[in-house]
């Protein structure tokens, strides 16, 4: 007979970004392009790396304007949470902020990221309301360069999203996105 095994159930989850990130976004800043805004994304996977506080991704949540509402990155191992994806965190500290759990509600939304979001972030794309998604390394590159997996997605998922009112655009500073995830691959590190 096995020992009768107690679990205490939480009533609170509570997810965090690393402490560098206020020193790395200037949420005075806009972000005009496109470009601009993968950039940052980019640069957030990298210090996420680079600082051990998790995985190469980065994503930001922008307003019509450029403003920053939410960023996020990777925090899976740190958290011990299997959501805690960066698009997953840029829209929670969003909707934290906007105070809606439909951010354009508020009005036109983007989202970018520095990799092509994973099956789980690609369906959180269509209920957290945004416009557009602006993508630098392809889920190809995130496989090819590291050993994690993007999971299932449909055939025609740019189709599926540009149906829902979801303009993508890809390839935005890949090489340098690539980069980050060529790093952490070969680190051998496993956040």
């Amino acid at each position: 007979m096995s020992p009768k095994i107690s679990y205490q159930l939480t009533g609170a989850v509570q997810l965090a970004l690393p402490d560098w990130i206020d020193e790395a976004v200037d949420r005075q800043r806009a972000y005009p392009g496109d470009e601009d805004k993968v950039a940052l994304a980019v640069e957030l996977s990298r210090r996420n790396i680079e600082l051990g506080t998790g995985g190469p991704f980065g994503a930001a949540v922008f307003d019509s304007n450029g403003l920053v509402i939410g960023v996020g990155v990777n925090r899976v191992v740190p958290q011990n949470c299997s959501v805690a994806h960066a698009e997953m965190m840029a829209f929670m500290c969003a909707q934290a902020a906007l105070s809606a759990f439909r951010l354009n509600d508020i009005g036109p939304m983007t989202l970018a990221t520095s990799a092509q979001p994973c099956c789980m972030c690609y369906g959180a794309s269509f209920w957290a309301g945004i416009d557009h998604l602006l993508i630098g390394a392809r889920s190809e590159d995130v496989m090819r360069l590291t050993e994690f997996d993007e999971g299932p997605l449909p055939a025609d998922w740019i189709g599926e999203l540009e149906r829902r009112g979801i303009a993508v655009r890809r390839d935005l500073h890949r090489d340098a996105a690539c980069e980050v995830l060529r790093r952490y691959g070969e680190s051998g590190i496993s956040y």
